[in-house]
């Protein structure tokens, strides 16, 4: 017999997963995911929960703009139902503000869509080279033989020592091509792009135990001592026996090890150094420069969850007091035979002569106020403007708005067709009196970075003199940018504040 039957039950239990849920979901899955992608990153993984809610808000508002049908609800319901669909985290941060995050299962997703919308190979040269490489280490660390050890060693010996002979006598360094360089960047990125999800498993199964022991302990059905016994052995075995466990413990390790992290960074700032890293963005250079910090965060969330867990079991040890509960009971046990032993005398409106150890202090009843509709009414509508004979001149109002991109990005264009490169401050200098407000210095340095790609240099600041719609000249310090090629029309983002030197 064919084994399909124990497939397909094992089929049926994957598509039970929220990762599959998810993506099952043909109606409203691109959609979800599409917002996760926009708002959720490596450097970004969690968000404030009303932040995010007003931020889905504004994406559902331009999709109905843009023709595209959204689902029904508010963003918060949809949230809300996001988490129950396990795609989305909610968790509380210790100054109390509640803060979503991608699970392990939105990230499968997002990771799946990925792959199937990525254009290049998955078995380039890079990835041979990998699959070869970790093939031969594995073996080598499961052969217990000794002679078989030392001969591989020896192998690998002789081949570096010769290829450090060739290059001490002066042979030729092959450095790697734009293409091998590329190949091997998509190679690294796809292992490092799985790296959040793996810290999210192990945070969530963390999570899991957090949610039983609190349970166990709120229902005080068994006593404390049994529950923390409980919390050890259910860590344990998550740590020891589990495939995410024993994958965090192992990897721990090696992240502790500062001289591995250090080399890593040194690595990184090579390839980036690499004439290759031209043809990435910016955002992917900050992306892969922050590969360190992002390894750190991921192995603090599963810390922090393992700390949270700690935390409450600390509390409640300290504040559960056995003899105080155990005579509270008791206190209630016998109210309750009392109070039995009561009606089966008491006629109907019979009162309890109640003792609350107040001494000469009536209480007749208690004020109740009762619901007004009213409170809830909504406010009554604007009145309409007739309209009158004050106006708003257009170019006032223009004036007292953020930067003019279209005008600053043609003033751009403009110095680099006669230079070959141009400073933001001789540009900006340029620019007719109109264009020359404090915002447009914001605009002009948002259009050399984000779309001109040019790099800001810390110590390298210049003066910008600008001059109000009200005729008032400033003074204003801010960095230099060198701009060499031509800006494309990009979104249009305030850029950040540049800082007041002195008033003129």
């Amino acid at each position: 017999m064919s084994t399909i039957v124990g497939d397909l039950a094992r089929v049926r239990s994957a598509f039970r997963k929220p990762t599959l849920t998810l993506l099952a979901r043909r109606k409203w899955a691109p959609l979800i995911l599409a917002v996760f992608t926009s708002q959720f990153s490596r450097d970004r993984p969690r968000i404030p929960a009303e932040q995010f809610h007003a931020q889905v808000e504004t994406l559902l508002d331009e999709l109905r703009l843009a023709g595209e049908e959204v689902p029904d609800g508010t963003a918060r319901d949809l949230c809300r139902g996001w988490v129950d669909g396990q795609w989305l985290s909610l968790s509380a941060t210790e100054d109390d503000v509640e803060e979503y995050g991608l699970t392990s299962h939105a990230q499968e997703a997002l990771g799946v869509i990925d792959r199937l919308d990525s254009d290049r190979l998955e078995f380039g040269e890079s990835r041979i080279k990998t699959i070869l490489e970790t093939a031969r280490r594995v073996a080598t660390e499961a052969n217990p033989d000794r002679e078989e050890r030392l001969r591989r060693l020896d192998e690998e010996i002789g081949r570096l020592t010769v290829e450090r002979d060739r290059i001490a006598a002066g042979g030729d360094i092959q450095a790697a091509t734009v293409e091998q360089m590329l190949d091997r960047y998509n190679n690294l990125n796809a292992l490092l792009a799985a790296l959040p999800g793996d810290f999210l498993r192990v945070s969530e199964a963390v999570k899991r135990i957090h949610r039983d022991i609190v349970a166990e302990l709120r229902a005080d059905q068994r006593r404390s001592g049994e529950v923390l016994d409980d919390y050890l052995r259910q860590a344990d075995r998550l740590m020891q026996e589990s495939q995410e466990g024993r994958a965090f413990t192992g990897a721990v390790d090696l992240l502790r090890d500062e001289v591995l992290m250090d080399d890593l960074s040194e690595d990184l700032d090579a390839i980036l150094a690499h004439e290759f890293a031209e043809r990435l963005t910016p955002a992917q250079r900050i992306e892969l420069r922050r590969t360190v910090y992002g390894i750190h965060r991921g192995m603090d969330t599963v810390l922090a969850q393992r700390r949270r867990l700690s935390a409450t079991l600390r509390t409640h040890m300290a504040r559960h007091d056995p003899l105080r509960d155990r005579e509270l009971d008791e206190a209630l046990r016998v109210a309750d035979t009392e109070m039995l032993r009561w009606m089966e005398t008491a006629g109907p409106r019979a009162r309890v002569p109640v003792d609350l150890g107040l001494a000469q202090v009536e209480i007749g009843h208690l004020r109740a106020r009762l619901y007004d509709p009213q409170n809830d009414a909504p406010p009554p509508p604007l009145e309409t403007h007739a309209g009158g004979e004050d106006t708003v001149d257009f170019d006032d109002v223009r004036k007292q708005g953020g930067p003019t991109l279209a005008a600053l990005r043609a003033a751009i264009e403009e110095a680099l067709g006669e230079y070959e490169s141009v400073t933001a401050a001789e540009v900006f200098d340029a620019l007719p009196d109109d264009l020359r407000r404090p915002v447009e210095i914001l605009g002009l340095l948002h259009l050399s970075v984000i779309e001109a790609g040019a790099e800001p240099d810390p110590g390298d600041t210049a003066v910008f003199e600008a001059i109000r719609p009200g005729g008032d000249r400033r003074s204003f310090r801010a960095p230099n940018l060198l701009l060499t090629g031509v800006p494309s029309a990009g979104p249009d983002i305030p850029a950040a504040a540049a800082d007041e030197e002195s008033p003129r």
